[in-house]
């Protein structure tokens, strides 16, 4: 996906810019018009860093893009400005932090793009499994990491668990790419409870070496 491609219908929206009252997008750092720093407008992560919604997107052209307005934001460049342009530039970072941060982690990203389309996907990781095939594996996953004794078989816990995880982002991405949304809430689900996992077998790990002096 190119990132700078523009949402269909985004630039076809106008806003009046509050210094000058000029015509300006709802995206824009800036007025066209008179330079002056507009407030973040009501626009969704995906646009307001030029991308097109969806699960796949090309990192590296998203952090060339975020840093490139953000260097646009940078307190230096305002000095000589308005309290009220300083206010804005702020916000503006801010909000641009928020989108970047969200876009950029695959968990994160899913359940934006579930909450865009009306779904309300948990991704806290302390939340509670109720899916008895997911409970199963949690509780398997679980009483192995218990009885690990070594940091080798902690570390054993620990891969198996990145590479569900890498697995299930793979099928994460081909449910959004179909459509298949209940699906997507299910793999969501599913990555919460591993990525806790994987947190707490990194940790189990790192307890059984410092014991064996590793």
């Amino acid at each position: 996906m190119n990132i700078q491609a523009q949402p269909e219908g985004l630039e076809s929206c106008v806003v009046a810019c509050w210094s000058c009252k000029g015509p300006a997008s709802p995206r824009a750092l800036f007025c066209s018009v008179c330079n002056a720093v507009q407030p973040p407008r009501a626009v969704d992560h995906f646009q307001r860093l030029g991308l097109l919604p969806g699960f796949e997107i090309d990192l590296a052209q998203l952090e060339r893009h975020y840093f490139g307005l953000q260097r646009k934001l940078h307190p230096d460049r305002f000095a000589g400005r308005t309290g009220c342009e300083k206010l804005y530039s702020q916000q503006q970072a801010t909000q641009l932090n928020e989108a970047y941060e969200t876009l950029k982690d695959p968990m994160r990203r899913a359940v934006y793009l579930l909450k865009l389309a009306g779904r309300a996907a948990d991704a806290d990781p302390k939340g509670t499994v109720s899916d008895p095939a997911l409970l199963m594996e949690s509780m398997e996953a679980r009483e192995a990491l218990a009885e690990a004794e070594t940091s080798a078989e902690a570390g054993a816990v620990l891969i198996r668990a990145e590479a569900d995880i890498a697995s299930g982002i793979a099928d994460l991405a081909q449910a959004f790419a179909e459509r298949r949304l209940d699906q997507a809430e299910k793999l969501v689900l599913r990555l919460k409870y591993l990525s806790r996992l994987a947190e707490e077998a990194r940790a189990h790990k790192a307890r059984l070496a410092r014991s064996a002096g590793e």
